[in-house]
């Protein structure tokens, strides 16, 4: 283990920090304010630590880490990652009395959230036990702002000062109807459970599902919660697939490309011309937010300006109704489909990352750049946008067959 290097690529800002052995097997999760400082000091020159963290020490091999927005984010980080690992030296939390969980009363109509240091054997939720409750009080604070809960004992028969700040929707006098109140209260336990990126996907369905039932208002509210949880509730470095880094790093991205949205044309001689686009969230396809487009400007073949028809009608509808718009683009076609797309953005004042991916042999088509990327055989990133764009083509001609077989009947009736 050369510890220098270990030390030298973390990062001087909060998280969790992962011990492991030789083996590669976490032994031990840690939070820090500054993972880089905390993790030094185990290896200082004179260390006096007990001989439990002696042996711990003696055991690392290798420090992972996983960046959080704050160290109130990296205490609720901190504790599903001890459930899921088990790492032998966490040994302080095996005895639960006298540490802080955060309960809730899922049995009733409008549950509650609160932390207790008393853990029953009852019908509720349970999450913990924590190690901070400062730390555990902060994140519950940043939670509420987003999605807000009763805590009272018994409800009022007015509403309280909590409504007023926007940190309770008010059953008490009929403010909230119990679907929308347990909604809530499902994404603030996906939350304690760690589950970050399913909340952030399941919120990003909901809203284009708002959106396309013209609930402008409900999607407004879903967005508003999607940019606070992205500025207080970072996603997780370990969290994103490993094809998704290679893909950042490879396009010189600013942000992971989490959300991806590809689009292909199909037609025969012209005829019956369509357009797909379809949408992958953290390499997954994202069935709901998948798009057909009949082409309605274009009558001869000319996939250009069928290309340029789709991407515009597409991000027009992004901005008039707000929705969220994706980390990369990309076109089944060449360098000049590529760029009629690329213009097309520009005309509608987008600045969204674009790809293009060219067949046999696969080459990816960046603007700015003379020549084509061109990955190995045997490369994940290659795979994942191979199995994008294929899905593309499969959805475009699936209903380019629709089409043509309803025209067909139609013609013999």
């Amino acid at each position: 283990m050369d510890i220098k290097e270990i030390l030298k690529r973390l990062p001087d800002s909060p998280g969790v920090y992962l011990m492991k052995d030789k083996s590669s097997e976490v032994i031990y999760v840690g939070k820090a304010q500054s993972i880089k400082k905390r993790v030094s000091s185990y290896f200082q020159k004179k260390p006096v630590f007990s001989p439990r963290i002696g042996v711990l020490i003696s055991n690392t091999y290798d420090v992972d880490y996983i960046k959080t927005s704050s160290e109130a984010e990296a205490l609720l980080l901190e504790n599903s990652l001890i459930k899921e690992k088990k790492p032998r030296y966490n040994v302080a939390l095996k005895d639960d009395k006298g540490y802080p969980f955060v309960k809730v009363t899922t049995y009733e109509d409008f549950p509650r959230i609160f932390i207790t240091r008393k853990r029953k054997n009852d019908k509720v939720r349970y999450f913990g036990p924590y190690t901070n409750v400062k730390l555990l009080k902060k994140a519950l604070s940043h939670i509420r702002r987003v999605f807000p809960y009763r805590s009272c004992i018994r409800m009022p028969r007015t509403a309280c000062l909590f409504y007023s700040l926007s940190l309770c929707p008010a059953p008490c006098v009929g403010a909230v109807n119990k679907i929308s109140y347990q909604k809530n209260i499902k994404d603030i336990i996906r939350l304690l459970e760690g589950k970050k990126d399913l909340l952030f996907n399941e919120l990003t369905v909901r809203m284009e599902k708002f959106s396309k039932n013209l609930q402008f208002e409900e999607a407004a509210k879903i967005r508003d919660q999607l940019t606070s949880l992205t500025t207080t509730i970072t996603r997780r470095k370990s969290d994103v697939p490993d094809e998704l880094k290679e893909l950042k790093k490879i396009l010189n991205l600013k942000f992971f490309p989490n959300r991806i949205e590809a689009f292909d044309i199909s037609n025969i001689g012209g005829k019956e011309a369509v357009g797909s686009m379809v949408s992958f969230i953290m390499t997954k396809p994202n069935k709901s937010g998948y798009r057909r487009f009949r082409i309605k400007t274009v009558k001869k073949i000319d996939d250009f300006s069928m290309i340029k028809e789709i991407i515009s009608r597409r991000y027009k509808r992004v901005l008039l109704e707000n929705i969220t718009q994706p980390d990369l683009i990309l076109i089944d076609g060449g360098r000049a489909h590529l760029r009629v797309a690329s213009e097309t953005l520009k005309e509608l004042g987008l600045d969204i990352p674009i790809i293009a991916i060219a067949k046999e042999p696969d080459r990816i088509y960046v603007l700015n750049r003379k020549l084509p990327i061109v990955l190995t055989s045997d490369s994940k990133t290659l795979h994942l946008i191979q199995r994008i764009r294929d899905e593309a083509h499969r959805f475009a001609i699936s209903y380019h067959k629709k089409l043509r077989a309803k025209k067909l009947v139609a013609g013999n009736g």
